[in-house]
């Protein structure tokens, strides 16, 4: 096979699961490279071993890609080619990579795609839900507080929502969605897909966080969280009645009131009561520091 151009960033996904998902591209590329900056070496050094290949690895992830990004643009100036690579995946899809493709782009280097395996849009590709346009938020915050004041904010959101999510999280963020998008939204969630133990599980959020306390398969392996958008006059009204326009009112009026004060105005603008309105002041408080 002919070797990678020199002087070229490669960003090549790799499986999410099953190694047969590794395409012939990206095991010529990967081959051919001078350099693979891997994740987790040791974890991209299994599957260099099953496809026989040999290519020396450094270590980029997320503690030290902003010191090595500017070392391996030099390598890729003097002429090697680079393969970036994730432990599973797309790299810079809520994984590293972002840093070394943006520098790159400064540099002038060209960066090339490898594409393949990305568990946000296998999870689209299976969940029936629509898809003609949708929004991938990756991960929500882990605080509570800082999550449920994310998804007041994409409560009106008609695009159909995408998230990644921890086994240990799952089942508060499920009970956070349906308290904030709504426990009639329809959604799926998505389970170590192209893995042993496949599952998709459907339903409305409500089912879901009801479910997931009795059937303990929903919170193990890798998650993808797929919810449907806001209905048209969710959007319209700008709040599913657990937060749009609360918040908007909120927000401002935390920057220049204090908290009880804020929060009786923003019920009375929204059409709330008070306690709802000042429970959420406590939350956006905690998540932003607001006043």
């Amino acid at each position: 096979m002919t070797n990678a151009a020199p002087g070229r960033l490669y960003v090549v996904a790799t499986p999410i699961g099953n190694l047969g998902d590794l395409s012939a591209r990206a095991r010529e590329t990967l081959a051919g490279a001078a350099l693979i900056a891997a994740e987790d070496t040791r974890h991209t050094g299994t599957l260099l071993k099953a496809f026989g290949i040999s290519t020396p690895m450094i270590s980029l992830h997320d503690h030290n890609e902003a010191q090595r990004a500017p070392e391996l643009v030099e390598r890729l100036r003097g002429g090697a080619s680079v393969a970036l690579v994730s432990d599973a995946g797309t790299p810079a899809i809520s994984d590293p990579g972002f840093d070394l493709v943006r520098a790159c782009a400064a540099a002038g280097i060209e960066v090339i795609a490898v594409p393949g395996p990305c568990a946000l849009v296998a999870a689209l590709s299976i969940a029936a839900l629509p898809t003609d346009r949708f929004c991938f938020e990756g991960f929500l915050p882990a605080r509570g507080a800082a999550r449920r004041a994310r998804l007041g904010e994409l409560s009106a959101e008609r695009r159909t929502l995408v998230f990644y999510e921890s086994p240990h999280r799952i089942e508060e963020t499920l009970a956070d969605c349906a308290e904030h998008l709504g426990p009639a939204r329809e959604a799926v969630l998505a389970r170590e897909i192209t893995k042993l133990h496949e599952s998709l599980y459907r339903g409305s959020l409500a089912q879901l966080a009801d479910r997931i306390k009795s059937d303990a398969d929903l919170s193990r392996g890798e998650i993808v969280l797929v919810v449907a958008g806001a209905a048209p006059e969710v959007a319209a009204r700008g709040d599913d009645g657990h937060g749009g326009a609360l918040d908007r009112a909120l927000k401002p009026l935390l920057e220049e009131l204090p908290l009880k004060q804020a929060a009786h105005l923003a019920a009375r603008i929204a059409g709330v009561r008070d306690n709802e309105a000042y429970k959420r002041a406590l939350e956006l408080k905690r998540a932003y520091g607001a006043r």
